[in-house]
């Protein structure tokens, strides 16, 4: 069996940032991922104390091509950031786990001398996902199909397996015997939680506000984000809001006798994140503490129609490349794409949910698709120093068949 996975040594998370995850058609509607990225990539770059120029390549992601300008997206992350002219850049895409992939590739270009220092971004907006054809190019014969559809929609489908993203996980309910109550349970608590994080200004301490602004280039076009009218400043996540079992009970399933429904189900939200990863001697001549220490990084594939169950292989093969067993981690990320996804993760492993997705996840926040992976990692990064706790591991599923993880360390406990 295929073992996708490796233990990272003295690679360091210098800093990282993110906009915040403002709900879908909403105040960041009308802004290119391109410019979320650049806002989370320059915010990063400043908590890092490096120079932008310091820093050798950016590596960045993105699924949906939301902008005309998408093709170019990652380069003009990496040139808007400040990075220097010479310093190349590279588009990657594991869909829902790409902005673990990023801080991976970035680890690798560090491992192999490549680079010092990496610039990894995840951007997403899910509101600007295209409404497009792919079979028109030669024009529209009379009578026949228009074939516009919406990009996010079709998305959602598996061909292989002929199923949705949302059957994947009733798939998984069957399979381990998740009830509807639970589900929703579990929903309930997500948010609760992340209503308590953001009370307690922790998510605040991940958030770069975003303004109207423009980001400069000598001897380049500017750009930048125009927020709409009355809007001056974006500087909260804005789904996170108390959701009763109660309330929740009362949706309809997305499928008759099923268990996921619009409030178990990750909520559509447009957001960025970036991070600064770098090797140790780097880290040390920094001349401050670092974020974390990225200390394994596995990928795994699963069986498309249960796709949700990705991270149980991902994390059980990052353990063992670790020397690591599960009781050795303090905090456990797994991104929840549905409800019945999470809770299947959580009873394969034996997790104890107490230390799963402590400040809620993706049902409360939000999940851009290309970012999350960024913003679980630097969600659990902050957490564990809070709490003065050793390790985490952060995970998704991945549509198509697969999982991915990274395991992290907090600094207080390592040699420098």
């Amino acid at each position: 069996m295929p073992d996708f996975s490796r233990p990272l040594h003295d690679t360091w998370l210098l800093a990282g940032a993110r906009t915040p995850w403002v709900d879908y058609c909403a105040a960041l509607a009308a802004v290119s991922p391109t410019d979320l990225g650049i806002h989370a990539a320059r915010a990063a770059i400043a908590r890092s104390g490096l120079a932008p120029t310091a820093i050798g390549a950016s590596v960045v992601a993105s699924m949906a091509h939301a902008d005309f300008d998408a093709f170019v997206l990652p380069r003009h992350v990496g040139l808007y950031a400040g990075l220097d002219i010479a310093a190349p850049a590279i588009g990657v895409q594991r869909i829902c786990g790409s902005g673990f992939e990023v801080l991976r590739q970035a680890a690798d270009q560090i491992a192999l001398g490549y680079a010092d220092a990496v610039l990894a971004v995840g951007t997403e907006s899910m509101s600007r996902n295209p409404i497009c054809a792919y079979t028109h190019r030669s024009g529209f014969r009379l009578g026949a199909p228009v074939e516009f559809k919406d990009f996010l929609w079709e998305a959602l489908d598996d061909p292989a397996a002929r199923v949705s993203m949302i059957q994947t996980a009733e798939n998984l309910a069957r399979q381990y015997g998740i009830r509807r109550e639970a589900v929703d349970a579990y929903a309930a608590r997500s948010f609760e939680r992340a209503v308590h994080a953001q009370a307690q200004g922790w998510f605040a301490e991940e958030i770069a506000p975003v303004t109207t602004q423009r980001f400069e280039r000598e001897g380049y076009h500017d750009r930048g984000i125009s927020l709409p009218r009355k809007i001056t400043t974006v500087d909260r996540d804005t789904h996170p809001k108390l959701s009763p079992l109660e309330v929740l009970a009362g949706l309809r399933t997305v499928y008759d006798g099923g268990v996921q429904t619009a409030g178990n189900s990750a909520a559509l939200v447009d957001g960025a994140a970036a991070m600064v990863v770098a090797s140790g001697a780097v880290m040390r001549d920094a001349g401050r503490p670092p974020l974390a220490r990225l200390a394994g990084a596995a990928a795994a594939g699963v069986p498309p129609e249960i796709m949700g169950i990705g991270p149980v292989p991902a994390i059980r093969q990052l353990l063992a490349a670790t020397g690591l067993s599960l009781s050795d981690i303090a905090l456990v990320e797994i991104n929840e794409a549905q409800g019945a996804q999470v809770l299947a993760c959580a009873r394969a492993l034996e997790l104890d949910e107490s230390r799963l997705n402590v400040n809620g996840g993706s049902i409360a926040l939000g999940h851009p698709l290309a970012a999350t992976g960024l913003r679980l990692t630097l969600t659990a990064a902050l957490e564990l120093q809070r709490r003065g706790e050793r390790y985490a591991i952060v995970s998704a599923c991945v549509g198509g068949g697969q999982g991915m993880a990274l395991l992290i360390e907090n600094p207080d406990f390592c040699k420098a």
